[in-house]
């Protein structure tokens, strides 16, 4: 293949694989969520001895076509990407590296003392789950809105650990080995667990004072569970004003798109910038 047209398939297959607001982007992610999907559930049917001494076979051939697929998949991402390096050893390229490794190292590690090194490679499949993150672009806003308000939260967790701290103190000094709180960490175990109203029951006070702070610690846990989501849902308004503006398409009227968008996240077709510039103009 002459090196002008090799040039051309590296950068239309980048168009279709790392460009998702194409039509053949959307198409290709669509694909591939499908085949993450299947490939966790199998990893999942699988674990069930019921189901995989009736039906392993099927699993496995399942697993060989999902691995093949994302191999190709892998292989094509390196052959098209201009980065090569940055790509295989970003934290995505890792990812889509193990989630094809578990099944050729079965092949190359077939002994009895490697089963639990294959056992937990297989387990690991389950992290092509994550892949899913990058093909949905809401979860880029999500991940703004967690950078935007990192600071609130870290602040707000210093402040849950000094509750956590103080309350672990005063109920080892109150309660006492005698009741289970037989250390400080044990005790700031318990007000974990009581803060974020889980509850165990597998340490509980058993003196009036004990039963009046567990209370408290209760009644502060719901604060615990509002400040963060709060925080969280102000960042994320914010996020989303400034990921989206005014583009309308040309092609089905869709308004709002992604401020960098190149194509209609709705029918693909490609943005008029020139045509909503006008549009803007003869609105002021």
């Amino acid at each position: 293949m002459s090196e002008p047209r090799q040039a051309d398939l590296r950068l239309r297959l980048y168009q279709i694989i790392f460009e998702s607001d194409t039509p053949a982007g959307k198409y290709f992610d669509i694909a591939l969520i499908v085949c993450i999907l299947g490939s966790v559930l199998v990893v999942i049917l699988d674990s069930v001895q019921a189901l995989s001494a009736k039906w392993g076979m099927l699993f496995n051939v399942l697993e060989w076509i999902f691995t093949l697929l994302f191999t190709a998949e892998y292989l094509l991402r390196i052959y098209c990407t201009p980065q090569r390096a940055r790509y295989i050893f970003s934290f995505w390229g890792l990812i889509d590296l193990v989630s094809v490794l578990p099944s050729y190292l079965a092949i190359f590690l077939p002994q009895a003392h490697y089963v639990l090194l294959v056992r937990i490679f297989r387990v690991v499949r389950v992290f092509r789950i994550l892949r899913m993150v990058k093909y949905v672009k809401q979860a880029e806003t999500l991940m703004q809105a967690l950078r935007q308000g990192r600071q609130k939260i870290l602040v707000f967790l210093c402040v849950v650990m000094g509750i956590v701290t103080v309350f672990g103190a005063i109920m080892y000094l109150v309660e006492g080995p005698e009741h289970g709180f037989t250390s400080i960490p044990r005790a700031m175990y318990w007000a974990i667990i009581t803060l974020t109203t889980v509850g165990y029951g597998d340490i509980t006070p058993q003196t009036e004072i004990g039963q009046f702070i567990a209370s408290a610690v209760m009644l502060v846990g719901y604060a615990v569970i509002a400040v963060p989501t709060g925080i969280f849902t102000a960042e994320l308004a914010t996020a989303m004003r400034k990921e989206y503006s005014h583009h309308v398409c040309t092609n089905c009227h869709k308004a709002t798109h992604h401020i960098n968008a190149v194509y209609c996240d709705r029918c693909g077709h490609k943005l008029d910038r020139e045509w909503d510039h006008m549009m803007n103009q003869e609105d002021s």
